[in-house]
């Protein structure tokens, strides 16, 4: 070392000099020292003080494409490509002129004229002779930069979509502490004034989830939809969320973990406010009810426009044969019989095949399994739907449900429709505009082997030699304005699928009444 500046002695150069190098203590071959920089997995190069090259390893040639041969004598800067920032070389040249080492990146072009990234390091060396000299050493990085740009680019992504999330979402370490979250979650700190939601959140999952939470973190099963009900401390309001989360692991980046797989556990919380959902929860059910009844309505008036046309159908094809039938036993047949016997034949079969395509095409109900039900629970859903109606029309409700009612099996959307169907008739036979309150009265109770369901309403009622043909099909007490259906028909046919009874008489409201019994059942009924 000379004043200030750091010198190493390079001695000869690579080839020639002594036999022995003395480092330290110890005496090495001189060659070793070439050999080992021959054989370096590092492109390692020696120029001038120009940046002429002098020497080039192996290394050297599998990293920029060019053989020793092909390279030596030329400026180190044939290399180099202009997409690297003039201030870079300047950098460069500044600090090795000054005798000190540089380090640092830069764009190099390869033999083959494709880009690749360089970490390179210039050392400044200086001979016995006073020469000066300049040891490179360099790498190819592009794979490395390439997947560190794309890691950088990926968490930059995830980080713009968290924060640009809708709803809070906080990451949590194994001790509670929150180790990244979005800005919604930070509104909600705001929301809630003191203290971490999150916390909150976890103390709440963990009472409503008991030994399932600790389960979950323990499988790494994660939770979803878990809804939680919270109080801002400033105010009475209550809050409800939906809170889904899901446990990762991460290893640990020490680096006495290198060889170890140790690893840290982290749970994604998410909170999804649902206050707004839960006020209109009832409305929302009403509304899914009404779509499934309308679903099932469609399916009945398909039935019994279908079955209807089937009937209509009979009529004729019964004329026709009988025609048929007529003409076959005649004995004075002639030319002209047998060509209408002939024509009624084919259409006879002409009107079979169209009566067995239209029962082809009606449509099947779908199958539906039989659960436990709640009579009151389907009634309350029934009038829930009628809401605005009722609201509309006027009617005044009298709802008298037992206080508990046996459990018993059914099938729900059965008896649903059923049900709905009954209170259709009952508001339609309730004119409309007449001075006295339009009434309807439900009642439910609990006979000791059943369940009876009555349904009575203050229209004009049922006249007594009707009360049995209001079962048929497409018979109608609406008058010579009215259309008949399967209505009643279908109340029958569920009631008899749940082995129980119905029966029309006079309601005590001067109206219809429908009573409707249902034995308490255990085992599954049969049939779709």
């Amino acid at each position: 070392m000379s004043g200030h500046r750091q010198r190493r002695d390079l001695g000869s150069a690579p080839e020639a000099g002594g036999e022995v190098v003395r480092t330290g203590a110890s005496l090495l071959p001189s060659r070793l020292f070439h050999e080992a920089v021959a054989q370096a997995q590092v492109a390692i190069s020696i120029t001038d003080a120009s940046a002429t090259i002098l020497y080039a390893n192996a290394a050297f040639g599998r990293i920029t494409g060019y053989q020793p041969e092909e390279i030596i004598g030329h400026n180190e800067a044939f290399l180099s490509d202009h997409s690297t920032p003039r201030e870079i070389y300047e950098s460069l040249w500044s600090s090795i002129k000054s005798d000190r080492p540089w380090s640092g990146y830069l764009v190099n072009r390869h033999k083959t004229g494709a880009r690749y990234l360089a970490e390179l390091t210039i050392t400044p060396v200086q001979a016995q002779d006073g020469s000066s000299y300049y040891l490179g050493m360099h790498r190819d990085v592009t794979p490395m930069h390439s997947l560190e740009q794309r890691v950088r680019n990926q968490k930059a992504l995830i980080e713009s979509v968290v924060d640009a999330a809708s709803m809070p979402l906080v990451v949590l370490d194994e001790a509670g502490r929150v180790v990244l979250d979005n800005q919604a979650y930070k509104k909600l700190i705001g929301d809630f004034g003191v203290g971490e939601p999150a916390a909150e959140f976890l103390r709440l999952l963990q009472a409503d989830m008991g030994p399932a939470f600790e389960a979950a973190r323990s499988g790494g099963r994660g939770f979803e939809r878990q809804e939680v009900m919270v109080g801002p401390p400033t105010s009475n309001r209550q809050r409800w969320f939906s809170c889904s989360g899901v446990w990762f692991r991460e290893r640990d980046p020490s680096a006495e973990a290198f060889f170890h797989d140790r690893r840290q556990t982290y749970l994604l919380l998410v909170a999804n406010e649902i206050s707004h959902l839960k006020q209109q929860q009832e409305e929302l059910y009403a509304t899914a009810l009404r779509a499934l009844t309308a679903e099932q309505e469609l399916v009945q008036s398909l039935q019994e426009a279908l079955a209807g046309a089937s009937f209509q159908f009979q009529g004729p094809l019964n004329l026709i044969g009988a025609a048929t039938g007529i003409l076959d036993r005649r004995v004075d047949a002639c030319e002209d019989t047998a060509a209408l016997q002939r024509v009624l034949r084919h259409a006879l079969e002409a009107g079979r095949e169209a009566q067995a395509m239209i029962r082809q095409s009606m449509p099947m109900r779908p199958p539906e399994a039989v659960t436990p039900v709640s009579f009151n629970g389907i009634l309350r859903d029934v009038l829930s739907m009628y809401t605005n109606r009722l609201l509309a029309e006027g009617v005044v409700v009298d709802w008298r449900p037992a206080p508990q009612l046996p459990g018993t099996t059914g099938r729900e959307g059965r008896l649903r429709g059923m049900f709905k169907q009954l209170v259709d008739n009952a508001l339609d036979a309730i004119p409309l505009g007449r001075a006295a309150e339009r009434e309807l009265c439900i009642v439910t109770a609990d006979t000791g082997d059943g369940i009876l369901v009555r349904i009575d309403d203050n229209g004009p009622g049922i006249p007594e030699e009707d009360r049995l043909r209001v079962f048929e099909p497409f018979y109608t007490t609406k008058g010579a304005g009215g259309s008949g259906g399967m209505g009643l028909g279908m109340v029958q046919e569920v009631v008899a699928e749940h082995d129980g009874t119905v029966a029309v008489g006079r309601s005590d409201l001067g109206g219809c009444r429908v009573d409707l019994y249902f034995p308490l059942r255990r085992q599954v009924l049969g049939g779709p």
